[in-house]
């Protein structure tokens, strides 16, 4: 039995402007090892491969909005594309498969047995983890991480799904450890907490607002009721941040080369500080 990966800590992201698709993916790999510029710079790259294969297909430049400049992939306010999110976790040999197609018929079944789930509605993306042997569900509109038996795990994906959201499985080998004591994975909106502080902010969270989670009755709740609490969220630096992925986007050719060399520059730093791991 190895030990607990990233010394038994969780790693969290409260939401920043729009940025949950960058929380998602940083949640499912249990680190901060994506910025939104790094998503751009791939949402860039894609918009390129795009407009070539349509232009080798025989489609004119004067067609549609197609082979505009704008992004089919990212939009300004910082919503990226499951396409986008597909090809980041590439980058760590990671497969995105649709819950609901044969391949993941298992999932669907036994989703214990799985290590993570990513789940989209209306512009909004999370993902649901398990670490350590207990699943979480990471959404970044929660101040902590919140737990999730496994009798609730299939009960709530079964709820999402009624609801209209698309859920996503992902497979392959994820990091086993990131290291928590660089500067360099600081990116402002992350933290990384014990299972036990994850467990007393949620709870006082609860005591405060009520609790956040489906409620698997009759009368069900939309889970886009939570999401109007989203509008507390001070959009910090909008405009900013609306700005910067324009220019990302603008050139984006030595980001996505810096992306696509990061991973294993992160996996030498794991063999030089590698606490305890489990899987």
């Amino acid at each position: 039995m190895e030990g607990a990966s990233n010394g038994g800590m969780l790693y969290h992201e409260v939401q920043e402007s729009k940025l949950c698709a960058v929380h998602c993916v940083n949640t499912v790999l249990q680190g901060p090892f994506f910025s939104e510029f790094d998503l751009a710079a791939l949402a860039s790259d894609l918009d390129g491969k795009e407009r070539q294969m349509m232009l080798e297909g025989g489609v004119s430049a004067s067609s549609g909005d197609f082979l505009t400049e704008e992004s089919h992939n990212v939009s300004l306010d910082g919503d990226f594309s499951i396409q986008v999110l597909q090809k980041a976790l590439e980058v760590w040999d990671l497969q995105v498969i649709p819950l609901n197609c044969p391949a993941a018929e298992p999932a669907q079944i036994d989703p214990e047995q799985e290590n993570a789930f990513i789940c989209h509605l209306h512009d909004h993306w999370f993902c649901i983890r398990k670490v350590n042997g207990e699943w979480y569900n990471f959404d970044s509109l929660y101040a902590a991480p919140e737990h999730l038996s496994k009798f609730y795990l299939s009960a709530y994906l079964d709820s999402l799904k009624g609801f209209g959201w698309s859920i996503f499985l992902v497979r392959g080998n994820f990091p086993k450890e990131c290291p928590i004591s660089s500067s360099e994975t600081s990116n402002g909106y992350g933290q990384w907490l014990l299972p036990e502080d994850a467990e007393r902010i949620t709870k006082s969270c609860n005591s405060r607002e009520g609790p956040k989670r489906i409620k698997l009755t009759e009368e069900q709740s939309d889970p886009l009721l939570a999401f109007g609490e989203a509008d507390a969220i001070p959009e910090i630096e909008d405009e900013d941040l609306k700005a910067a992925i324009a220019a990302s986007l603008l050139d984006s050719s030595p980001a996505v080369a810096s992306i696509e060399t990061s991973a294993p520059k992160i996996e030498n730093q794991d063999s030089k500080e590698k606490p305890a791991q489990e899987e």
